[in-house]
């Protein structure tokens, strides 16, 4: 089945996007909203531009939109004129959404699924936080963190490229500061830069750190993909 996939460049997008393909599908574009700023209710903000490098790395096409508001209701519009673009530009049937547990999220995705007849597929729905983060790593994932903002999680994660032993600490930290070990609440947000699906990973060439004392970001301010490695 031909389908498009919701994707912000972070780990659940890109690992929603491997699961579908495993099952025999074909994933021919990304669909990218660039929300006006951190105050999105429903997009994921940092280095979504960097998105440009993954669809060239992964050879799949990328349909990109601006929402120009943070108003969920712009959001949406957005979102729906960018589905309707696929549908008619790449003949989809379905949509990819790497949603976990955010019944809003998934609310939202499946009505406009249905609003265009399209099928949603949500691949990681309801798996075990704990599991997931080590599927990702058995997968070959790899993936750095771009902001944090939760107690617990302090500036050392910030460009941080996650292995297994991270992910026991992280679940350590998040059992004591009660945050979401797949992050799915925005306690942080991840930027893919090598996995299965990319034919070249992504070299970060420049950056820079944020930090307030509680939340931080990191933001990557040039980078290409690595054609040698």
């Amino acid at each position: 089945m031909n389908l498009a996939s919701l994707f912000s460049g972070g780990k659940d997008s890109a690992f929603a996007i491997y699961e579908v393909q495993n099952q025999g599908h074909d994933v021919v574009c990304l669909l990218s909203i660039f929300p006006k700023s951190d105050e999105s209710h429903l997009l994921h903000h940092p280095n979504i531009r960097w998105t440009k490098l993954q669809s060239e790395s992964m050879k799949i096409p990328q349909l990109s939109i601006s929402s120009g508001s943070d108003d969920l209701d712009v959001e949406l519009s957005a979102l729906e004129l960018l589905l309707q673009k696929a549908k008619k530009q790449f003949d989809i049937e379905g949509v990819v959404h790497g949603g976990i547990q955010s019944n809003f999220q998934k609310d939202i995705f499946e009505t406009l699924c249905s609003n265009l007849n399209l099928i949603p597929f949500t691949p990681l729905w309801g798996m075990d936080s704990y599991r997931y983060m080590n599927d990702l790593i058995d997968s070959n994932f790899n993936f750095i963190m771009t902001t944090v903002s939760s107690g617990g999680l302090d500036n050392s994660w910030l460009g941080k490229s996650i292995s297994k032993s991270d992910i026991d600490v992280l679940n350590q930290l998040s059992k004591k500061f009660g945050f979401n070990l797949n992050f799915e609440g925005g306690e942080a947000e991840t930027f893919v830069i090598d996995c299965p699906l990319f034919t070249n990973p992504i070299k970060i060439i420049q950056s820079e750190k944020s930090w307030d004392g509680y939340r931080g970001r990191f933001e990557i301010v040039d980078a290409k993909l690595n054609c040698n490695a």
